[in-house]
């Protein structure tokens, strides 16, 4: 295998300290196993998310992907996720080693649903993808009802930590769809990280879902995650909570779903943000202008999506 991407050994480390160096140590052993295991030839550079890495490979399927993920309980149910799915607006899972946290997946191109630009596009894409991708499953997944208790905790304690960052009322209502919804969901396969850059071009379909968590639940929840990184894309609009709506409605008729339910979920994680970003940054920014900005839109979203 030929070397590990720089920055991600880098983001791995910062991430994850010692136990992060000591798995890269491991990297290279573990892929090379692998392509030993499955008869497989790398067959170009090695690339990288934020948590594996991807090495595109020939296989007796033909073209695949071989990706190896640091250990980490997130990243548990992804191959079970692709397995119910079966290829189902998803990629194809063709062998997996739960012991390295490692697949071998059908391949994909680099280019993202995100690249589309045109936000109805985007929106409507996910949207007939994500009624797909909710499926009937008798898979043993974890259940997103179960994280409704630390949700409302997760809340009430932000609320606590950080008084006046988000208004009464719109706290109220954001434990409203805990309760109302979070506690109860329906028996659905659900991504759990539904955005733009985790649905890619595809050569079997236009476009497939990679990356997925793997949780039974609300499609309506993909729905409310999609929509976050759509209103940094939007920020700069006219009227961002007009075009925000407008792209609601659109993924909404797509997915066959109901927008108000779109709208609750996302008005709880809008809220989760807020506390989520006082407290530990975002990916995309940890510290500084930036983080600010991103605080200040997601501060604004609050007080006008109740």
């Amino acid at each position: 295998m030929g070397l590990i991407p720089a920055a991600f050994a880098q983001s791995t480390i910062d991430r994850e300290g010692e136990a992060g160096a000591a798995w890269l140590a491991e990297l290279p052993g573990i892929v090379e196993g692998l392509l030993s295991q499955w008869g497989c030839v790398a067959d170009g550079p090695v690339m990288h998310g934020q948590v594996g890495v991807i090495v595109p490979v020939r296989s007796t399927a033909g073209p695949a992907a071989l990706k190896v993920s640091f250990p980490h309980p997130g990243n548990v149910h992804e191959p079970d996720a692709y397995a119910a799915w079966e290829g189902r607006g998803a990629v194809l899972l063709y062998e997996r080693s739960d012991e390295h946290f490692a697949m071998l997946l059908e391949r994909v191109q680099s280019s993202t649903l995100w690249e589309l630009g045109d936000g109805d596009q985007i929106v409507a894409v996910a949207g007939r993808l994500s009624s797909r991708l909710s499926v009937a499953t008798t898979a043993e997944l974890p259940r997103l009802a179960d994280h409704a208790d630390s949700w409302e905790e997760e809340l009430r304690q932000g609320a606590a930590d950080f008084p006046g960052a988000v208004p009464g009322v719109a706290l109220d209502a954001a434990l409203a769809v805990v309760d109302e919804l979070g506690r109860e969901q329906p028996d659905l396969l659900v991504h759990g990280d539904f955005h733009p850059r985790n649905i890619l071009r595809g050569e079997r379909e236009p476009w497939l879902a990679v990356d997925p968590k793997g949780y039974v639940g609300d499609p309506a929840y993909d729905g409310a995650t999609l929509l976050k990184p759509r209103a940094l894309a939007l920020i700069e609009a006219e009227d961002l909570m007009k075009a925000l709506r407008h792209e609601l409605a659109v993924f909404a008729e797509a997915a066959e779903l109901d927008p108000e339910r779109v709208r609750s979920w996302a008005h709880l994680q809008i809220v989760q943000a807020a506390f989520h970003g006082r407290r530990h940054g975002f990916g995309r920014a940890r510290s500084g202008p930036h983080l600010e900005r991103i605080i200040a839109l997601v501060d604004q979203l609050v007080v006008s999506w109740c």
